[in-house]
C-alpha cells in the first residue's frame, strides 16, 4: 500500500512538473480567412494590420472593390497610377504618410497582378492598390527597414561607390605625400585598425552572401527587423553580431589611436582609416554579389596580416 501511495505521489509530481508549452489554438479551429492570412504571411512576410510609410512621390489607391472592377477599370487604374489619367474615386497618398494594411484579396482573373491590398491612412481615407504598385512605393514603418531600403538602392550604391573610391583615392594620396600614418601602408603599432578593416570586409561579404543565397530570409528580416542576434536565424544573428562588434571595436580603435598619436596626427589617421573602411565596404559588398568577393577576402586577409606592425 505504501508503495502504491508513493508511486501515485511521484506520478502527480511528475505530471505537475511537465510543461506542455504555450497553449495555441488548434489549426482545425481556425477559419478559412485565418488560414489564408497565415499562408499569405509565410510567402509575403506581411499581413493585415502591418504598417507602411509612403516613400514614393505619391501612391494612388481606388475606393472600388477589386472584384467589382471590370477589365477597363483595371486598365484605367494602371494608367492613372503612372499619371496619364485620373479616376474619380481615386485617392492620392503623399510621401511620408503612414498607412496600415486593412485587407488583402486575390483576384485570379486580374492578369496584371492578382493580389490587391487595401491600405488606410485613417478611418476616412482608404483604398485598394495592386501589391506590386504598393511595395514599389512604400517601406515598412520601421527605422531599420528604412535604413536597409535606403542603402539597398542600386543607383545610390553605384553613386556612393564612385564618390567613395574617388574621394578616398585623392585623400589617401595626399596623406601619403605628407608622410601621415595610414593603415596598411604607414601604419601604427596597433592591431585595432587592421582588425577593424578585416571585420568590415567580413561583414560586407556576409551581408551580400545572405542577400545572394537566402533572399527570402533577408526579405523577412527586412519586414521584421531586430537588433537582437539571438532572436534571428543563425547567419542573420552572426551578421547582427558583427554589426555590434563593429560599433564596439570602432570605439576601441579611436581610443587606442588617440593614446598612440598626438591629437592632430590622430585625427588625420582616423580620417584615412574611415576612407579605407568605406572603400573596403563598397568593394566587398559589390564584388561578393558576383562571387569575386570570396577569393578577394582571402587575399585581403593575407595582405592585411602581412602588413601588420606590432
Amino acid at each position: 500500500m505504501r508503495r502504491l501511495v508513493s508511486f501515485l505521489f511521484v506520478s502527480i509530481l511528475l505530471c505537475g512538473c511537465y510543461n506542455r508549452g504555450p497553449i495555441t489554438p488548434d489549426a482545425w479551429d481556425l477559419t478559412e480567412q485565418q488560414l489564408d492570412s497565415i499562408s499569405f504571411y509565410t510567402t509575403h512576410h506581411y499581413t493585415q494590420n502591418y504598417n507602411f510609410v509612403v516613400t514614393g512621390d505619391s501612391l494612388v489607391v481606388v475606393e472600388q472593390q477589386p472584384e467589382d472592377m471590370s477589365v477597363p477599370d483595371v486598365v484605367t487604374f494602371e494608367l492613372q497610377s503612372i499619371g496619364e489619367e485620373l479616376k474619380k474615386d481615386s485617392i492620392t497618398l503623399r510621401r511620408n504618410e503612414h498607412v496600415v494594411v486593412a485587407d488583402i484579396k486575390t483576384v485570379p482573373t486580374d492578369t496584371i497582378d492578382s493580389v490587391w491590398v487595401k491600405v488606410a491612412r485613417d478611418q476616412l481615407t482608404f483604398g485598394w492598390v495592386h501589391e506590386n504598385e504598393l511595395l514599389s512605393k512604400v517601406s515598412p514603418d520601421d527605422p531599420i527597414s528604412q535604413f536597409i531600403d535606403y542603402f539597398s538602392d542600386k543607383h545610390l550604391l553605384v553613386f556612393m561607390a564612385f564618390c567613395v573610391l574617388t574621394g578616398a583615392a585623392y585623400g589617401l594620396r595626399r596623406l601619403m605625400r605628407k608622410g601621415c600614418k595610414i593603415v596598411h601602408f604607414n601604419d601604427i603599432a596597433s592591431f585595432y585598425p587592421t582588425a577593424l578593416c578585416l571585420l568590415i570586409a567580413s561583414s560586407a561579404v556576409l551581408y551580400s552572401s545572405i542577400q545572394l543565397f537566402a533572399p527570402e530570409t533577408w526579405r523577412h528580416f527586412y519586414y521584421h527587423p531586430s537588433l537582437n542576434p539571438f532572436a534571428l536565424p543563425f547567419w542573420l544573428g552572426v551578421f547582427i553580431s558583427s554589426v555590434w562588434a563593429l560599433i564596439i571595436w570602432s570605439l576601441a580603435t579611436v581610443d587606442d589611436v588617440y593614446h598612440r598619436l598626438p591629437l592632430g596626427e590622430a585625427i588625420m589617421y582616423l580620417v584615412g582609416l574611415a576612407a579605407v573602411c568605406a572603400v573596403i565596404y563598397v568593394v566587398f559588398s559589390i564584388t561578393t554579389l558576383y562571387y569575386v568577393g570570396y577569393p578577394l577576402l582571402i587575399a585581403y586577409f593575407y595582405f592585411a596580416i602581412k602588413r601588420l606592425k606590432l
